[in-house]
């Protein structure tokens, strides 16, 4: 496939120009203009780009890209060395952050609901980032928490009373710690996400509704896999996912 109907197919796809980003959303370093082999991931690390190589990649597409705002400009040590291994192979890297959070279909928060049957009913959060959802009957903290430990494979850092039953679940992947009081304010009896800060234990304390971080990397594993498959349906594309494991 052609590598300018990829960029202008995503770019529509995920909406890009709704959103005003950290970074440059789409086709953030030019390859080759064929493209037939695309790999995808969370972030575009060395070991990420090196093991896409290894395979034949044509193209990259991930979820954390490069030129976050206010970084260093300069070319040198870590940002030479991925740059270099993109431009010394002809690899094309697309990277797409907010829009790919957003998606309802194809999204990092649709693609962790659905592992976890939740069906939202609800947004919060600045640009309604965050979704919620009702359950058809309550089930305590622990058990939601066991559910969220074998299904994304860690186990997660939890505050609140295992015995609390919840009906209302909240969630934004990643680092969204920073929601959690648009959570509670949305009515909320649990918070799901990916990382933590300091003032989140005493929050949780005091406003009696649960906060679990299941890692920011677990939790945006599934929304590039999904995008990745459907490409590779629509286009005949050949696909392959590259977990590269982040403990955080």
């Amino acid at each position: 496939m052609d590598r300018i109907e990829l960029e202008l197919y995503l770019n529509n796809l995920l909406e890009t120009s709704r959103f005003k980003d950290y970074c440059p959303n789409g086709l953030q370093v030019e390859g080759r203009r064929k493209v037939e082999k695309i790999a995808t991931g969370v972030t575009a690390s060395l070991a990420f780009l090196e093991a896409a190589l290894e395979w034949g990649a044509d193209a990259v597409l991930v979820h954390h890209g490069y030129f976050w705002r206010n970084e260093a400009p300069q070319i040198t040590g870590r940002k030479y060395q991925r740059l270099k291994a993109l431009l010394a192979n002809d690899l094309n890297l697309f990277a797409f952050h907010l829009p790919l959070d957003d998606h309802p279909v194809y999204g990092n928060n649709a693609q962790l609901g659905a592992k976890f049957g939740l069906i939202a009913d609800g947004r919060f959060g600045e640009n309604d980032i965050g979704w919620m959802s009702t359950l058809p009957m309550p089930i305590t903290l622990a058990h939601f928490t066991a559910e969220v430990e074998q299904t994304l494979g860690r186990t997660p850092l939890v505050f609140g009373d295992p015995d609390k039953n919840l009906r209302r679940v909240a969630w934004c992947t990643g680092a969204a710690q920073g929601y959690f009081d648009a959570a509670i304010d949305a009515g909320a009896d649990v918070y799901l996400t990916g990382e933590i800060s300091e003032p989140i234990v005493h929050t949780a304390a005091e406003s009696g509704v649960a906060f679990i971080s299941a890692g920011h990397h677990a939790t945006e594993r599934y929304g590039v896999q999904a995008l990745g498959a459907h490409l590779s349906e629509q286009f005949e594309l050949e696909h392959l996912f590259i977990d590269i494991h982040n403990p955080v």
